[in-house]
């Protein structure tokens, strides 16, 4: 039996290259979208292409009644999971705290947080050893700005990224007994769509050069991290961090 991955907001970037690197690997993988069909599509057409195994499943993560029907639809077409990425989230225009209103608050903190929450708690249902499951691995994907805070930009988005290291660090710690592992990246500057959501497709190249690597990131480098977590490699590792962010 192959094992079981969901990737959530698969279509693009970091989990569009994530779910093509894990179906490369021998996962059956779901990708998790929530609006970019044509692209979700396309990617599931290229893993069926190269031999690989993918199904779609569109859902808001942030709704729980969306959530559960996903899970079960993975039970039915899949098989049970055996892993999870949590790495569907949003980012809003650029602007300082003192001009956020709590709509927007609320949207930022129902995707980053209570999506990864909601995800988790269903696959920790299907993993643990204590529910009659083999156990597993969950990645979550936070961010640098879970430590640089991100001023003038999104305060917002990096306290829901904050959010999600402190997290990370619960349930490592909460289901390690029963055979789940939980770890996260954190990726820097990386070439993907999301800059262009917070008004600033270019702000990579903006920012660059004050890396000590001196370079963005490409997603295929954080896939790479996050295959790693989720292997038997890092069997040792669990409530951990990888940042992937140029030395940042």
């Amino acid at each position: 039996m192959k094992p079981v991955l969901l990737v959530t907001g698969a279509s693009r970037g970091i989990g569009a290259a994530t779910a093509r690197l894990a179906a490369s690997r021998g996962y059956a993988v779901c990708i998790n979208y929530r609006r970019s069909t044509p692209q979700a599509e396309a990617l599931a057409a290229d893993i069926t292409a190269s031999g690989g195994e993918a199904m779609l499943h569109q859902a808001d993560v942030g709704n729980e009644v969306e959530v559960l029907a996903m899970f079960r639809a993975i039970d039915a077409k899949l098989g049970r999971i055996t892993a999870l990425v949590n790495n569907a989230g949003i980012l809003e225009t650029q602007m300082r705290v003192e001009d956020m209103d709590a709509d927007r608050l609320a949207r930022t903190l129902q995707a980053n947080v209570i999506g990864s929450f909601l995800c988790a708690r269903e696959a920790v249902r299907r993993m643990s050893t204590k529910h009659g499951g083999t156990g597993g691995a969950i990645v979550n994907v936070s961010s640098m700005a879970a430590r640089l805070g991100s001023p003038n930009e999104y305060v917002d988005y990096a306290a829901s990224k904050g959010a999600i290291d402190s997290f990370t660090i619960g349930l490592a710690r909460e289901v390690a007994a029963e055979g789940i592992r939980v770890n996260a990246v954190r990726p820097g500057l990386i070439y993907t769509d999301i800059h262009g959501a917070g008004g600033e497709p270019g702000r990579v190249d903006r920012l660059k050069d004050s890396l000590p690597l001196q370079r963005g990131g490409q997603p295929e480098e954080v896939a790479a991290a996050i295959l790693w977590l989720l292997s038997d490699e890092a069997s040792y590792s669990t409530g951990t961090f990888i940042d992937v962010s140029g030395g940042r």
